[in-house]
């Protein structure tokens, strides 16, 4: 007997086996834990860390904002923060977008 008459018969028979809205079940359930074991948890360590660190951003601090500007810290306020760049150019920028501190990236001599 083939594979298409035996499928054929079976379904005419009466579906499916009892059990089988389980096993899909279990199975998403334990796709959904896996995704929020390695994509969301992760995610929102990391975003908590951000805010933290933007947070307690001080005077003197130097940072690296999305843009890819570098610079340091000179006035920070309730959403801006001022930057100086490079000699007396100086900007002010949202504090959403300074991503992280640079400081210890620098080459030690």
């Amino acid at each position: 007997m083939n594979i298409l008459a035996f499928t054929s018969l079976q379904s005419a028979g009466g579906g499916s086996p009892a059990g089988g809205g389980t096993s899909f079940l279990i199975m998403m359930v334990l796709l959904f834990g896996v995704m929020y074991l390695f994509m969301i948890r992760p995610q929102r360590k990391q975003q908590k860390e951000l805010e933290k660190f933007r947070s307690e951003l001080k005077r003197g601090d130097k940072v690296v904002t999305a843009g890819g500007i570098y610079g340091v810290v000179d006035e920070i306020k309730d959403r801006s923060v001022l930057i100086k760049v490079d000699g007396d150019v100086k900007l002010r920028v949202d504090k959403n977008s300074i991503v992280r501190d640079f400081s210890e990236d620098a080459p030690k001599a």
